[in-house]
């Protein structure tokens, strides 16, 4: 299964992305796009899965630095 992922960034002028993955993103997970480090914090499906992939929305925010 091939997971075609649209990212996109809360707030700001960031930019999100769209991506093949080996595995689903899960709410908390990491995520580099660009320069930048972001967590997930929303996945949900736009469509049911069909032809070996799996359309998935993610909503990420800016990591915060520790």
């Amino acid at each position: 299964m091939v997971y075609k992922i649209s990212y996109v960034i809360q707030g700001g002028d960031y930019t999100g992305a769209i991506l093949n993955s080996k595995s689903a993103p899960k709410i908390g997970d990491p995520v580099h796009l660009g320069d930048g480090d972001y967590e997930v914090v929303d996945v949900f499906d736009l469509m049911p899965p069909r032809g070996g992939f799996h359309y998935i929305h993610v909503t990420c925010k800016l990591k915060s630095s520790s």
